[in-house]
């Protein structure tokens, strides 16, 4: 994609969804950070449902040493690596309180400096919570950076890097949500759902699925053969 070509894409998208939000669910920059780290190779929704009860009971880091690692396992036992996420948890929330004051640092190196915290999980939380311009690669940005011509990489730090350089204003805080919510919904790993995509016509993958119900190898043997055709 070139300049205006990015300008548009993310035009369009902030057209369909102008405040753009992560579908995790938290009540304060603490709970963002938790749930952030719980979501690793879990799915919004699962934490979601796990958070409900424990964010009801847990508002501090002080709250999560106050309910203890096995309360804090009761909460989230329904969620992928639980009894490692929940020890990184009680970790992280015991730095908090004795070094942070009982606050989240804005900061990523201090982030990243956490039980459980990595790039991503910092990336998120200084976006989300504190409204900088950071780019958390996870695998739909991954794939819709690379598959649509965005940004591509071969690494999640790479295809970051190539964000931070090609994504313009005014979308550079917005631009990640738009781009999970567009790998969630629309830009799927298995079969993209082109037919419906509103930026289809500035996305350089070649596979494209324009019809609902055909699968992406199909499309290409489909246009292999008419082209072969006298």
């Amino acid at each position: 994609m070139n300049r205006a070509q990015i300008f548009e894409f993310f035009r369009r998208l902030a057209e369909a969804n102008p405040a753009p939000e992560t579908e995790l669910e938290f009540g304060n920059v603490y709970q963002l950070l938790v749930a952030v780290t719980l979501s690793a190779q879990s799915t919004d929704v699962g934490v979601n449902k796990a958070t409900r009860a424990l964010f009801a009971r847990v508002k501090t880091p002080q709250d999560m040493l106050d309910l203890g690692e096995e309360g804090l396992k009761d909460h989230i036992k329904t969620i992928g690596l639980f009894n490692s996420k929940a020890r990184n948890v009680m970790a992280m929330a015991e730095i908090l309180v004795r070094e942070h004051g009982g606050e989240v640092p804005a900061d990523r190196d201090l982030l990243t400096a956490l039980p459980g915290v990595g790039r991503k999980t910092a990336n998120v939380v200084l976006n989300c919570a504190f409204g900088a311009e950071t780019f958390a690669v996870d695998t739909h940005i991954f794939r819709v950076g690379n598959r649509t011509g965005l940004a591509k990489g071969k690494t999640p730090l790479a295809v970051e890097k190539g964000l931070e350089k090609r994504v313009p204003q005014p979308f550079r805080v917005g631009s990640h949500h738009w781009m999970i919510l567009h790998g969630r919904y629309i830009c799927k790993a298995r079969t993209p759902e082109c037919w419906r995509c509103p930026v289809v016509d500035l996305c350089g993958f070649k596979a494209k699925v324009l019809e609902q119900g055909a699968k992406p190898a199909t499309r290409k043997v489909a246009a292999a053969r008419k082209d072969a055709k006298p």
